[in-house]
């Protein structure tokens, strides 16, 4: 059994953050034909919940580049890798410098989902908080209230390309830190930020998930630094045509665009859909 696994954002999703109904549709065929797949992304689970919205995936669906599981079959969480705030104190002072607004996902004892964040600081922060703030499910507070023993999944944030960069170099200083950045898809000027503990990947993830479920081949789909490292423990991987450069060369071959259903395409003419 093949086990398809899809980063979202430059590679399944589309430029205006969806799945295409000819993505959605090649999904229902992939299903009716009993192969198995799945996501594997950086988004939370609550960012990706609008952007798959026109399609069920499922099988466990692995978020926050392997930090957070989610099983749509029960509504149940898992939950690999916290960093605690001592590991991130230096990291915070690192965005105050840079004038980042740093948004801190937390996992309370009662299993709800909380985040932390410093005073907005532009358009871009703004633009965050009004996106967490409208999900259910999760509260956003102020980062004064977060506690020293608070469980932390991971830092987001969102600021300009060099602000970004910087940010990353920083953490690359810190061992027990993963850092990962991207932006252009949607607009040009502004950076993805993703900060977890460097023991989370979505190569590890899918390892995991393959045991778990029997599959005897990993097959991945991405564009990112991100997605490396499933790269590097797949059977095969995928890049898409808009994908970095040296994220083209670490895959086995290079498929359609993402903006034009170029997994989807490729999906159809392997497995005749």
């Amino acid at each position: 059994m093949d086990l398809l696994a899809f980063d979202l954002d430059g590679t399944l999703l589309n430029r205006q953050q969806r799945l295409s109904e000819y993505t959605c549709d090649t999904l229902r065929r992939l299903d009716a034909a009993g192969i198995a797949y799945t996501v594997a992304t950086g988004r939370t689970h609550f960012a990706a919940k609008a952007c798959i919205a026109g399609h069920d995936f499922p099988h466990w669906q692995i978020f926050k580049n392997g930090v957070e599981w989610w099983n749509p079959s029960d509504n149940s969480y898992r939950h690999r890798n916290f960093l605690t705030p001592d590991l991130i104190t230096e990291t915070l002072l690192a965005f105050a410098d840079h004038e980042v607004t740093p948004f801190v996902f937390c996992l309370d004892q009662d299993g709800s989902h909380k985040v932390y964040h410093a005073p907005l600081n532009g358009n871009l922060s703004d633009h965050i908080a009004n996106e967490l703030g409208s999900h259910d499910l999760l509260s956003l507070h102020p980062i004064e209230e977060l506690s020293p023993n608070a469980v932390i999944t991971n830092i987001s944030a969102m600021g300009k390309p060099e602000l970004v960069e910087s940010l990353v170099t920083s953490c690359q200083q810190h061992t027990h830190l993963t850092a990962y950045s991207g932006g252009g898809i949607y607009t040009p000027d502004a950076y993805w930020l993703d900060i977890h503990h460097s023991n989370a990947c979505k190569g590890s993830s899918l390892m995991e998930l393959k045991a778990e479920m029997g599959a005897e081949r990993v097959i991945v789909f991405g564009d990112g630094d991100n997605d490396l490292s499933m790269f590097d423990t797949s059977d095969e991987a995928f890049a898409t045509q808009n994908a970095l450069d040296h994220v083209k060369e670490a895959a086995t071959d290079v498929i359609g665009h993402h903006d034009e259903d170029g997994v989807a395409r490729y999906l159809r003419k392997r497995y005749d859909l």
